[in-house]
């Protein structure tokens, strides 16, 4: 079979070298208080700078939008400055790369809110589980309903962050609406209770993250933004009644925008992408979207093939592949043994994990 993944693509006037791309992924390297991306960061990227696409891990664009300590933001000078030394050892090795702009909503804590307060969401939801303060671990708490004013400030806050982004040195952004994160809160019906234009009908529903988009490309040239959307939801209890009408809604008015791409998150294993494909949700909106379609979720070279072979997708992330194996792309290339990854090391920690996994020597 061909390799389909290592042909060259252009997201409009970007031209990418293959079709593999790395996924976001939070790995929480960056140091308190300023929470910049330093030198370890840059090194992690320069190595997988040979994906044709690299989307960083998501980046809080502001204060409130913080809730995963060590996870880096792109809202002050010395956190422009440092991406500014990723773009640059990215760009130094033909790379491209994109910054995920990030408000994780519900998943937060009061303790590391600005002024204490509680964390926001669409309505009050409160998310299973824990979350590591600098108290140690607490359980989530019952976020609160945004006010209308802190919905349009959030909005600008993206179309900022998103121009910080590209005074990083950063090729584009992706805009992060997926896995029940603050845009998914507005998105998803078991989420959003409100009443007002951003609650109801699916169209106001999803107006907060159109309206995001709008802000951003005030700015932004489209080819250089993208859409993150996970229409599966991945939380226990956050999840729409009806995602293919809700979110098939969604992914029309895309059509409108001509942006970038338009990358879909699934939680599916490698056994059920090779096994049991129907399971995607891809080949459903790939009908609907005219655009670049990233898949990503469980992918192996046999899947990515196969997807990119019947044009259900246009590019393919690889998440966990990357982050044991630097050189993924030559990997997949040869069809050498993939290294598994340390689960101990994915988050926190130093150098072990993180730039340490060797490549394929010769």
């Amino acid at each position: 079979m061909k390799n389909l993944l290592l042909e060259p693509l252009s997201l409009g006037n970007i031209s990418l070298n293959n079709r593999i791309v790395m996924a976001p992924m939070t790995r929480r390297r960056a140091n308190p208080p300023e929470l910049a991306a330093n030198d370890m960061i840059a090194e992690y990227y320069r190595q997988r700078a040979s994906a044709g696409l690299i989307i960083s891990e998501g980046s809080q664009i502001s204060p409130q939008g913080f809730g995963y300590t060590g996870s880096p933001g792109i809202f002050t000078k010395k956190q422009i400055e440092g991406w500014k030394k990723v773009t640059r050892a990215v760009h130094q090795e033909k790379g491209k790369i994109f910054l995920q702009l990030w408000h994780v909503g519900p998943y937060s804590h009061l303790l590391l809110q600005p002024d204490a307060k509680a964390p926001v969401s669409a309505s009050p939801v409160k998310p299973m589980g824990e979350v590591l303060t600098p108290a140690g671990r607490k359980p989530y708490e019952t976020a609160r309903a945004m006010t209308n004013g802190e919905i349009h400030q959030t909005i600008l806050d993206f179309g900022q962050a998103a121009q910080n982004a590209i005074s990083a040195g950063f090729d584009g952004v992706e805009i992060h609406g997926a896995h029940a994160y603050l845009i998914d809160q507005f998105i998803m019906d078991g989420t959003n209770k409100r009443t007002d234009e951003f609650g109801g009908s699916i169209e106001n529903r999803s107006r907060f993250l159109f309206n995001i988009i709008e802000e951003i490309l005030k700015y932004l040239p489209k080819e250089k933004v993208g859409l993150r959307l996970s229409p599966k939801s991945v939380k226990p209890g956050m999840e729409d009644s009806s995602p293919e009408k809700t979110y098939g809604y969604i992914v029309e008015k895309l059509n409108d925008y001509g942006l970038a791409f338009l990358h879909l998150s699934e939680m599916m294993k490698q056994e059920e992408r090779l096994n049991f494909p129907e399971k995607s949700i891809v080949p459903f909106y790939r009908k609907i979207y005219k655009g670049s379609l990233i898949s990503c979720g469980g992918h192996t070279l046999e899947s990515a093939n196969l997807m990119l072979e019947k044009s259900q997708a246009d590019l393919i992330a690889f998440g966990k592949p990357f982050i044991s194996n630097p050189d993924l792309v030559k990997r997949l290339n040869t069809n050498a043994p993939l290294a598994e990854p340390v689960k101990e090391t994915f988050y926190h920690g130093g150098e072990k994990g993180f730039i340490d996994y060797p490549v394929l020597s010769g």
